[in-house]
């Protein structure tokens, strides 16, 4: 189980699947809470510079199982989290996560990994303070991913699973592996449930409303650029952040 975040930093994450939408949500949040003037601190999945090469070179030769797949994947978490995340939430910084250890126990497990396994393997890690989780019908997220991709590839589609020869139809079922996971997920870890199918303006408005009520009275790490501007701060709307972030 995940530990209490009882650090002066507050730790935001999304979750779901491949096209649910949470990165152009944490993009346009990330955007508000620095017009906000701020300290925030941004991190993504598989983003470690430390076994970025072996994961590539494994993916390459298909070298993975899943067991090897969950530790390297832990590893690099770990690597972040000692390193950057656990510092910045000690400073009293605000963590955004693009993706966090749910991550890995929604994704393992549909592997086949064992889910107290998996989850011993992250307990080290603290529960956020505001986790989000993008709901979508498998269908959209699909025709999504689709519409922006060339190609899939052999470990996105679940290839090393064996459920089809096909890739989009493996895809198909190992993201619906995933699905339910998260779905079980909510409960266990109080996750807070978006729908992904309305409109982005509409997620944001609600994302904030969240953020809003966890930040209330919070004081976190001092932003010198506050002690140091004369201006007044903006209050960014979402309007503005969506054509910052090029998003629509």
């Amino acid at each position: 189980m995940l530990r209490k975040n009882e650090y002066k930093g507050k730790l935001i994450v999304v979750e779901g699947i491949d096209g649910s939408g949470k990165s152009t949500q944490i993009d346009l949040l990330h955007k508000w809470l620095q017009s906000q003037r701020n300290v925030v601190y941004f991190t993504e999945w598989n983003s470690s510079s430390l076994v970025k090469s072996t994961t590539k070179l494994a993916k390459q030769e298909r070298m993975f199982t899943p067991t090897t797949f969950s530790l390297l994947q832990a590893t690099d978490f770990a690597d972040r989290w000692e390193n950057y995340i656990l510092p910045m939430l000690k400073a009293g910084a605000i963590v955004l996560a693009d993706r966090y250890a749910f991550t890995a126990f929604a994704r393992d497990v549909a592997r086949g990994v064992d889910p107290k396994w998996v989850r011993n393997l992250y307990s080290f890690a603290v529960q956020p303070d505001l986790a989000f989780y993008f709901r979508v019908p498998l269908d959209i997220a699909v025709e999504r991913i689709m519409a922006s991709r060339a190609r899939l590839k052999y470990y996105e589609a679940g290839m090393d699973l064996n459920l089809s020869d096909n890739k989009v139809t493996s895809f198909r079922l190992f993201q619906q592996r995933i699905i339910n996971e998260y779905e079980a997920m909510i409960s266990e870890f109080g996750l807070t449930v978006i729908d992904g199918t309305l409109p982005v303006k509409q997620q944001q408005k609600t994302m904030r409303q969240y953020v809003k009520s966890v930040l209330e009275n919070w004081k976190g790490l001092p932003n010198p650029v506050v002690r140091s501007s004369k201006r007044a701060p903006r209050n960014l709307s979402i309007e503005t952040t969506e054509q910052k972030a090029g998003k629509t």
